[in-house]
This record gives structure tokens, sequence and C-alpha cells, in this order.
């Protein structure tokens, strides 16, 4: 269904999001679908951020939705995407924002999976929506401010 792939130093934290991660593909009823998670440093999300968005700066979560494709082959199974998170950027997000690394990390991941499910933040009215369904799934996993 999914799969964590770490391209970082080793992460502790991974125990714990393959757990949310699973969480939430039971909480959303995500059946027959596929999706990666990729943890990257600052340096190849950047490079990504240029190349794919034409943005020249480090982010900290870039979500690649094949779903949005008008090239979309119907399959069997959902292929939703890949998502990377810069894993040096959460980590100074976190310090940033006075919480933990899990935290942190657990609130990108959400939030790349949400837009791999069709959620963004466009709009105000978008915000509102994506943003309470990412404290609502982070909270009732039990990960708080």
């Amino acid at each position: 269904m999914f799969e964590i792939i770490n391209e970082v130093e080793e992460i502790k934290e991974l125990d714990t999001i393959n757990e949310l991660l699973n969480f939430v593909v039971i909480k959303e009823k995500l059946e027959n679908c596929l999706f990666n998670i990729i943890l990257v440093d600052n340096d190849y999300i950047h490079k990504l951020n240029k190349e794919y968005r034409g943005i020249d700066r480090v982010t900290d979560v870039i979500s690649f939705a094949l779903e949005d494709s008008q090239d979309e082959v119907k399959l069997d199974f959902r292929v939703l995407g890949d998502i990377y998170i810069s894993v040096d950027k959460a980590k100074d997000q976190a310090k940033e924002y006075g919480h933990s690394f899990l935290r942190e990390l657990s609130f990108l991941t959400i939030h790349g999976l949400l837009h791999l499910l069709g959620y963004d933040h466009m709009t105000k009215e978008e915000e509102e929506i994506m943003f309470k369904k990412q404290d609502e799934l982070l909270n009732e996993f039990g990960i708080t401010r």
C-alpha cells in the first residue's frame, strides 16, 4: 500500500510514522492504492522544487499526485503518487515551532498525503478544510502540539 524510503540518516521516529500512515489508511478507507514517502535532505528537495515548481528555494514537503495527471491509466488500484519530505527542514521547523521532530514529520506526512488525496490550500476555504482534516487525524492518532 505504501512505502517509506529513507534517503538520509537513520530516523528513530519512522516506526511511529508507519503506524500513523496505517491509521490514516484505515480511517480514510484507502483501499487498493499505492503511494510513497521519500525522506530527503535540503539539497535534494531544493532541486525538485526548482525543477518541477520553478521555485528556487528549499521547501519542507512536495507531493506529486499522479491522479491529477490527464495521462492517468485506469487500473484495479490507485497509484496516488510520491511525497518528498526534507528531514533537514522538518528538524528546523520543529525547533522553530517549539514542538518535537516527530510532530513535525507527522504533520508533513499527513499534509503530503492529503495533497495526494485531492486536498489543497489555494483558497481560504480549501485551507480551512485541509488543515481541519490534518488536525483531526493527528489528534485522533495522539500526536498533538
